[in-house]
């Protein structure tokens, strides 16, 4: 197994809907906001490279939708997915596997494109099947309010209609073995069943956190997102990864941190804080 982190550029959210109920004079330390009150947020995924499959976990927002949505997103950085692939000697085609932690736009965005005469959608990696799970499946086609405007149909349906789509089956909150080595976390938070790789590597434990925490600043308990649907069970969620993630040593890997790809944790008077963040690079060879 080899693990690649992949930039898919930069995008901003307010960082009000970012934080919650914290004050501003408290996460604007961590996530300085522009005039806007807007943060730059990242759209980092992962490509885990085994001697016979090619492993993507999330897309990144992609390019098909129109210029007045990505006009609300405030889109930047050089540095692409499918660029990042050619770069390590890949292409779209040799992906096997696409493992979406949950359907958001920002997450699975880049997994479908337009079809060649642009009459329609289809999946972007046509090799490959995507993983999803029938809890947030059901969520994602029947959308609630809150959640409707991060659930697109383009970025969804055609998965389901070109055959490529399979199901990770959940049994309640036991984590569960996708690939060798990659075991999944499920949490109910954010969003109904998504999933959160925990992926056993050069003897460390990489936690890819996805929405569970999108970045360093959101690693005290409070401060939880203004978009989680259910934020008191995220707490709960929140404090025994932290707990679990903290005893282990486990490293954690950020979607959405603009500037540290990982860190590390440990206990303080103050609950579990950040220990030190780095690149993933910097320790894993």
């Amino acid at each position: 197994m080899k693990i690649h982190p992949l930039n898919t550029g930069y995008f901003k959210l307010d960082g009000g809907a970012m934080f919650g109920v914290v004050p501003k004079v408290l996460w604007s330390k961590t996530n300085p906001a522009d005039e806007q009150n807007l943060c730059t947020w990242a759209m980092r995924c992962m490509l885990i490279e085994y001697s016979d499959r090619l492993v993507l976990i999330d897309t990144g927002i992609g390019d098909k939708q129109s210029e007045k949505f990505f006009s609300h997103y405030h889109l930047s950085g050089n540095e692409s997915l499918v660029g990042n692939l050619n770069r390590l000697g890949f292409t779209p085609d040799d992906i096997t596997d696409v493992f979406l932690t949950h359907l958001h736009f920002d997450h699975c965005g880049g997994a479908i494109a337009w079809n060649k005469d642009r009459t329609g959608f289809e999946p972007f990696f046509k090799h490959a099947r995507y993983w999803s799970t029938q809890n947030h499946w059901e969520w994602a086609i029947h959308p609630n309010p809150r959640e409707k405007a991060s659930f697109l149909s383009e970025n969804i349906l055609p998965l389901q209609e070109s055959g490529q789509l399979e199901m990770v089956t959940r049994n309640g909150n036991k984590t569960l073995e996708v690939f060798p080595g990659f075991d999944v976390l499920f949490v109910d938070g954010h969003t109904e069943s998504m999933m959160i790789p925990l992926i056993h590597y050069q003897g460390k434990t990489i936690a890819y956190m996805a929405d569970l925490l999108p970045s360093t600043g959101h690693i005290p308990l409070p401060y939880v997102m203004g978009y989680d649907t259910r934020p008191l069970i995220t707490l709960t969620e929140k404090e025994a990864f932290l707990k679990e993630a903290a005893s282990n040593g486990h490293i954690l890997f950020f979607e959405h941190d603009s500037l540290h790809e990982c860190a590390s944790l440990h206990e303080t008077e103050k609950g579990i804080r950040l220990n030190e963040t780095f690149r993933f690079n910097e320790i894993f060879h």
